[in-house]
């Protein structure tokens, strides 16, 4: 378990390394200037090498790259004594860290990952993410929850009547599901359901999870806003759920344990639930967590068509505005969610089938 997870541990640190370093690059080569983003299009050359000064866009790239990585680094080294050195130890910058040695002017701290400030809105970029990740995680797992259950319900049913008509209709809806893209599905099913029918569905085709009570009682938990994007988000997970669950029921029923439980004397349901099911979830499960992870980064249409405030909205304000501390800081918070899934589901493959072991992963 231990070298399982230092294994994992290094991988993640390499993934999250390459996204930055790709994002980082692809921001400095696509034109482009945040500082004119901030300022317009129409003001003085003094004021944008100020604000360049600021961001600290006047060094040179391989410098702006090394200090980005060491504000992200846990472990980081500055310099404590020189107030204009661009690794310069700013205590309003690090809030919180711990001081692992110092020679002469260099300072190794230990601190969290510092994400900056957005370009726009001078907040930090970790105290948006705080603001919205809820949002997008609250969504994404109601989707994944809709379309696991029915998922896996419909794809039982359509294994047992297999070439039957409730098989027929289960896998034409499932055909469907796939090849509906989720940006025309949020758009179709929104005109229909807040739009054309919102008088008697009550539904909005944009609001949040909380809204702010009219009559002054501060907010309330508005769930009904929840309903549209979520079954949205569900649509192509739920259909790929079907397939998975009736393709793998379907050839563990015709394994030959199956047959032996069946000789044995087992009533069908015991079969069933203590045997085919079980096993048949492996792929399902390994189709589950990577949608999951997939919805919390793939929310973007979705979010922006609903209003909903989550990630993917915020991630498209961020590219439109070439704010380039919040796309990373969001893109990294969707890269950490892929890591911490993928590990998750290993270990629960562990508990679904005692044949595969962690150091075998």
């Amino acid at each position: 378990m231990i070298n399982y997870l230092i294994r994992k541990i290094g991988y993640a640190i390499l993934i999250v390394w390459g996204v930055v370093s790709l994002i980082f690059f692809l921001f400095n080569v696509i034109p482009g200037d945040p500082t004119r983003m901030i300022l317009g299009q129409h003001t003085d050359s003094a004021s944008i090498e100020m604000v360049k000064k600021d961001l600290g866009l006047n060094q040179p790239l391989w410098k702006q790259y090394v200090n980005y990585l060491n504000d992200l680094s846990s472990v980081s080294v500055h310099n404590n004594k020189n107030i204009n050195s661009y690794f310069y130890l700013d205590k309003t910058k690090y809030h919180h860290f711990a001081k692992i040695f110092s020679l002469g002017k260099i300072s190794v701290i230990l601190k969290l990952p510092y994400l900056r400030r957005s370009y726009q809105s001078k907040k930090e970029v970790t105290a948006i993410i705080s603001e919205t990740f809820f949002n997008t995680f609250i969504l994404a797992f109601t989707a994944i929850f809709i379309a696991a259950v029915l998922g896996i319900f419909l794809g039982v049913v359509s294994a047992l009547k297999k070439d039957k008509p409730t098989d027929r209709i289960i896998l034409l809806i499932s055909s469907l599901g796939m090849s509906l893209p989720s940006f025309f599905a949020a758009i179709l099913i929104g005109w229909i359901f807040a739009y054309l029918l919102g008088n008697y569905t009550g539904l909005n085709l944009t609001g949040n999870l909380y809204e702010i009570d009219p009559m002054g009682n501060g907010k309330y938990l508005a769930l009904q806003n929840l309903i549209l994007p979520a079954l949205t988000l569900a649509i192509r997970p739920l259909a790929v759920f079907i397939q998975l669950t009736r393709n793998a029921l379907l050839e563990v029923l015709s394994q030959d344990y199956i047959r032996t439980a069946r000789a044995k004397g087992l009533s069908e349901r015991k079969v069933l639930w203590r045997h085919a099911i079980k096993n048949a979830l492996n792929p399902v499960i390994t189709a589950i967590s990577g949608w999951f992870a997939s919805l919390m980064a793939g929310v973007v249409f979705v979010e922006y068509i609903f209003g909903w405030k989550g990630l993917g909205y915020v991630l498209v304000d961020a590219l439109n505005n070439y704010d380039l501390p919040l796309v990373i800081g969001v893109v990294l918070t969707i890269s950490i969610i892929f890591v911490i899934i993928n590990i998750l589901v290993d270990i629960a493959y562990t508990i679904l089938d005692p044949r595969i072991k962690l150091y075998a992963a």
